[in-house]
């Protein structure tokens, strides 16, 4: 038996699964934060797929039980699907489990606002975390904790429920997991008895998908905080983001057009249409300059300006005041919107022209 039996404990269960592949690195951090929880977890479990470092040693050392996957070859999900395969028959209905990243930090009360998060409404299905940029120091890393901190602003603000439910940390009800595959391959996409669609490129926003179109809901409280490894290069970022880009394209290509996708393929145009504005503006007057051509400095124009200036300053003050100076300095920002709205434009184009997928791992010598 590799869960207490409930019966002994007189309360609802939690389980934590990491899937982790050669994460040695970085998984002693991960466990330590959920070993600090104010409400800690019954097991904890390391799912080691396909690892080629010592990960598994250092999971076992750290307390962690290891699975170690077998044969797989669908990345996450699969690793996901096998782990649960063996845990989820240990587990109650009313029992919880946590997937989170192997290179995640979680804060200390994560589990304990999750929980109460779940208690107070049978609706919510799963509750998926807050997640922020890791502390390194570097341009690009303080570009996307500044795009972090603004989304998990328009998260707590948004009061609707989430988009994503966060690969980094989330928590289910084992219910609506067994829900989820009992209705694969036929209400929702995949195999029959399978958790997780093995084809999603990104399988957090497929799962998401998935709870939403059984009627759950999906809600990411303020205090579910996680902390994230950020990408350290431009070629690392730009391969993430298209990842993300084409596998929210293809899960709403399975998923079908529906009351739940459509918000969604109306988030992807209003992206497009916000970024052409953003870098737009800049764009015009640089080619006014390049022509000759004089400015004209109207003031309504100037008080447009100084207002788009200061909203991005108050959006991003949770970054701190390297974040706040990144976004006075205003270039490195708009050259980062230009980043991000050419990702969209190759998600669009790989997933219309049908390209094979890959997926990107990080290192260890990149951290």
């Amino acid at each position: 038996m590799l869960v207490t039996p409930r019966h002994s404990l007189g309360r609802d269960r939690v389980v934590v699964l990491i899937p982790a592949h050669d994460e040695a690195a970085s998984i002693g951090a991960t466990l330590d934060s959920v070993r600090a929880q104010t409400v800690a977890p019954d097991a904890i479990f390391v799912v080691a797929d396909n690892c080629a470092d010592d990960t598994a040693a250092v999971a076992a050392a750290h307390g962690a039980r290891v699975l170690e996957t077998v044969a797989n070859t669908d990345k996450k999900a699969g690793a996901l699907n096998q782990a649960l395969a063996v845990v989820l028959p240990q587990l109650d209905r009313d029992d919880r489990v946590l997937v989170m990243d192997a290179d995640s930090i979680l804060a200390p009360e994560w589990i304990e606002t999750a929980l109460a998060a779940m208690e107070r409404s049978a609706a919510v299905g799963a509750v998926g975390g807050i997640f922020y940029g890791e502390g390194r120091r570097g341009l690009i890393e303080q570009l996307q904790r500044n795009e972090y901190v603004r989304y998990a602003r328009d998260i707590l603000r948004r009061g609707k429920g989430v988009w994503v439910l966060t690969g980094t940390s989330t928590l289910f009800r084992v219910s609506v997991l067994h829900e989820i595959a009992a209705a694969r391959g036929g209400a929702l996409p995949g195999r029959t008895g399978e958790y997780y669609d093995r084809r999603a490129l990104t399988e957090d926003m497929e799962i998401t998908l998935a709870c939403l179109r059984l009627g759950y809901r999906c809600v990411s409280p303020a205090r579910c905080a996680t902390t994230t490894e950020l990408m350290p290069t431009w070629r690392d970022l730009w391969r993430q983001r298209v990842r993300w880009q084409r596998g929210a394209i293809d899960n709403l290509r399975s998923h079908g057009v529906n009351r739940v996708t459509l918000p969604y393929l109306g988030q992807q145009l209003w992206a497009v249409l916000g970024f052409l504005v953003i870098v737009g503006y800049p764009l015009l007057m640089g080619l006014s300059l390049a022509a000759g051509m004089p400015v004209v400095l109207h003031p309504f124009w100037l008080a447009v300006g100084a207002v788009c200036v200061l909203d991005r300053v108050v959006t991003v003050r949770k970054a701190g005041w390297r974040g706040i100076v990144l976004t006075l300095l205003f270039l490195p920002e708009i050259y980062y919107d230009f980043f991000r709205l050419g990702v969209y434009l190759a998600g669009w184009r790989d997933a219309v022209l049908r390209r094979a997928a890959g997926w990107h791992h990080l290192t260890a010598g990149g951290r």
